[in-house]
């Protein structure tokens, strides 16, 4: 006669891992069946290699729908993961008895995503729990939760209140992780969790059949003769399983379950992601601490605080020997006041904060995000399947050397040497794909058109994200050429194809490159919104600029520059009538984006005929005084204007004639930009100030909200300088010559300097004009 013995379990415990584990040697079963997804059975030999290094999680999707995946995570104090670590020593048989994962994602909506498997799936608590942690601002409030939904959804919590804790985690941790007696445990557990399903209501259909599921494969381990098995379940499940009792009843809850086709690897996962701030509903507050309880039983405390201590370190704070020594018999006290048998992490946290953190909650976030929780990835042998774009994905990682790392790191690449380029394309594919491992960041003092400088931190989820992608490719090339081609064909707004031409100029991919400069054309010649033309510029004027350092032939897109160009000339006269203040803002930014297309390309025949069409706006009553007041700066700031033109279009601007807000409008737009160039600008100042000393109380107190929010955008010292130039505007000449040039700077002679730009591209390496 078979017996079963059932060990009801939390996922993820050390201490529930280590008791599970002294249980089975005490028990030798000839089977186990553990709570898991029996889609996964084929996978569990590379558990056997010694590559395989947790933290992993067995990822489980449908091939035809990737988004329908599902992931299990496991890690070394997982008792799942000891559990199937003892079957393989032992050399029997273990199978998952959940309920197939084939069934349960066949339940998803089209693109709908499972969030994890049973003991992952987010609650409602842990979903409101997961926004406070995200945003410490939000109002987001935990929902109601009565008596009936903590039996199904947090039983721990209840068994916590009724041992006088408010904190279930303190209570668990006590009770079960820091147990040293674990004589009758399970049997302690079964007991309470038989206690508590006596009085919840029927459970949920899903969670019937899964248990329905459970029962028939202890039903078949039995009708196989097993004598002694062993089954490892979520403590929930326990009660239900010891007794299987008749199969019609189950086999009825279980008939014309649909499924569909599903595909099982394994893949790293990381702590952060075993953390209850992840979302994961059998999260921990703290895997690093777990991990610890698992690793160093004896010496804890001291190991514990000596991490502390190297942590702090590492990041130039202070932590002596003697404060170490100090923090560690805190703890012991604290623990001895508690009457507890070993400090928790309360008690090490309690010390750690007054000792070596003197206080300070900075340091002590430091050590809760990479001492707590941690931040560990795991690795998975090569042999583990995979998706072909996952193999490229591998191969360039090692031929680059970048190695993947949940840690933010810094990379810094010289476009002129061959492995560098070559990592730049990579990056930049993968971010094509949504793949964001790297991200472009600027850095002060350190520019060049052949540099580049990016932070890398690989995530779990990009298994998925490359399980998706792999319907575009088989390599990151091909992927990233079919996928922007696709992409490209459905877009019709000009700016966004000229960024995503950037993007695949920056990848280097000549296909996706023709094929969207073909695109490109026809929507040029169809677009009939000057915006978009304008806003198409800069992308273009970027690649035409500074692609040669990829080898890109910008004699290919210079002639859609061109035509885009003059088309926004013809256009933007018309376009810039009869504007509100919210569309002459819109159109302000659309101006300068072909200003700094402008400057970018640094093509003399255009520069005259943009200066042209600013100086007809610029003249222009009818137009919006933000546009005028915008064009008037342009052509300052590329000294386009004469004395009397400047004169002229102040007068123009400041008549007594024009309305105040237009005025205003014309006077916020003329000093946008930077603060140091229009210093210089005396007939402006002495217009300002003229105009703004005849104004009314009542015009004055109206126009105020406008002035101030024309100057908002200057720093102290610019606005501190502004002052003062009004105040020698009101000096007399001699005094005011006296003071000239304290804070005041000679006007750039652009000529003059592009006698030095030769000589600076020959000293840098580069051509000259990149």
């Amino acid at each position: 006669m078979s017996s079963i013995h059932v060990f009801g379990i939390r996922h993820h415990g050390p201490g529930c891992a280590r008791s599970l584990r002294a249980a089975l040697e005490k028990l030798k079963p000839d089977i186990l069946l553990i709570e898991g997804p029996p889609d996964a059975q084929e996978v569990l030999p590379f558990m056997e290699q010694a590559k395989m290094k947790p933290p992993v999680a067995l990822l489980i999707y449908a091939p035809e729908q990737p988004k329908k995946a599902v992931y299990y995570p496991f890690t070394q104090f997982s008792p799942e993961w000891q559990a199937l670590k003892y079957a393989q020593k032992a050399e029997i048989p273990a199978r998952f008895m959940d309920l197939p994962q084939s069934i349960q994602l066949a339940r998803l909506e089209e693109g709908e995503d499972a969030e994890a498997n049973e003991p992952g799936r987010p609650t409602a608590r842990n979903k409101a729990k997961k926004a406070l942690r995200q945003n410490s601002t939000a109002t987001v409030v935990a929902p109601e939760t009565d008596e009936q939904t903590l039996l199904q959804e947090d039983p721990l919590t209840l068994l916590a209140q009724a041992a006088g804790y408010t904190d279930h985690e303190l209570w668990w941790e006590r009770q079960i992780e820091q147990r040293q007696n674990v004589v009758d445990l399970f049997e302690g557990i079964l007991e309470a969790m038989t206690a508590l399903r006596a009085d919840a209501r029927a459970p949920k259909a899903e969670e019937a059949q899964r248990e329905a599921y459970m029962r028939q494969t202890i039903r078949a381990a039995q009708k196989e003769n097993y004598q002694r098995i062993a089954v490892i379940c979520g403590a929930w499940h326990a009660p239900v399983l010891t007794n299987p009792g008749p199969a019609q009843e189950d086999t009825e809850l279980l008939k014309g379950l649909t499924q569909i086709k599903v595909t099982t690897t394994w893949i790293p996962w990381t702590y952060s992601r075993l953390s209850s701030r992840s979302g994961y509903g059998a999260g921990m507050e703290a895997p690093g601490w777990y991990a610890h309880l698992w690793t160093a039983p004896k010496q804890l405390t001291t190991r514990w605080i000596t991490r502390a201590a190297h942590l702090l370190r590492e990041h130039g704070l202070d932590a002596s020997s003697a404060s170490v020594i100090e923090a560690v018999r805190l703890t012991e006290s604290l623990a001895a006041m508690r009457d507890l048998t070993q400090p928790g992490l309360a008690e090490h946290n309690e010390a750690i904060m007054t000792v070596l953190c003197h206080g300070d909650m900075a340091p002590m976030q430091l050590i809760r995000d990479q001492l707590e929780v941690g931040d560990k990835l795991g690795e998975v042998p090569k042999e583990a399947p995979a998706v072909p774009l996952q193999h490229d994905v591998e191969y360039w990682q090692q031929r680059l050397r970048l190695k993947p790392s949940t840690e933010k790191t810094k990379l810094e690449l010289d476009l002129r040497k061959d492995t560098d380029r070559a990592r730049s394309q990579l990056l930049h594919r993968l971010q094509l794909l949504s793949i964001p491992w790297g991200k472009q960041v600027r850095v002060s003092g350190k520019a060049g058109t052949f540099h580049e400088h990016w932070q890398l931190q690989w995530k779990v989820n990009f298994a998925v994200a490359i399980i998706e992608a792999n319907i575009w490719g088989n390599t990151v090339a091909t992927a990233a050429t079919s996928y922007v081609t696709a992409s490209a064909s459905k877009q019709t707004e000009l700016p966004a194809l000229t960024e995503l031409l950037q993007r695949v100029i920056l990848a280097e991919l000549p296909a996706a490159t023709d094929q969207l400069l073909a695109i490109l054309q026809e929507r040029a010649a169809l677009s009939t919104d000057v915006r978009h033309l304008m806003d198409a510029l800069p992308p273009l004027a970027r690649v035409a600029r500074y692609g040669d350092v990829r080898q890109t032939r910008a004699e290919r897109i210079l002639p859609i520059i061109d035509g885009l160009f003059e088309r926004s000339l013809i256009g933007l006269p018309g376009a810039c009538f009869s504007l509100d203040d919210d569309a002459a803002l819109a159109m302000l930014k659309s101006i300068d984006n072909v200003q700094d297309s402008i400057q970018l390309l640094d093509n003399p025949q255009q520069r005259q005929v943009w200066q042209e069409r600013l100086k007809t706006l610029a003249e222009r009553d009818n137009i919006h005084g933000l546009i005028r007041g915008r064009c008037c700066r342009l052509l300052l700031d590329q000294q386009a204007l004469t004395e009397a033109e400047m004169q002229r279009l102040i007068q123009l601007a400041l008549s007594p004639a024009v309305p105040l807000t237009q005025a205003a409008a014309w006077i916020e737009g003329v000093i946008r930009g930077s603060g140091l160039l229009i210093l210089h600008q005396d007939d402006l100042w002495r217009a300002l100030d003229q105009w703004l000393s005849v104004l009314s109380s009542d015009n004055f107190i109206q126009l105020l909200p406008i002035l101030r929010r024309a100057f908002a955008s200057f720093q102290a010292p610019e606005r501190r300088h502004m002052g003062e130039k009004i105040k020698r505007l009101h000096q007399p000449v001699q005094n005011r010559v006296s003071t000239r040039g304290q804070n005041e700077q000679v006007a750039l002679d652009y000529a003059h300097a592009a006698h030095v730009l030769p000589v600076l591209a020959q000293l840098m390496g580069v051509k000259n004009g990149n």
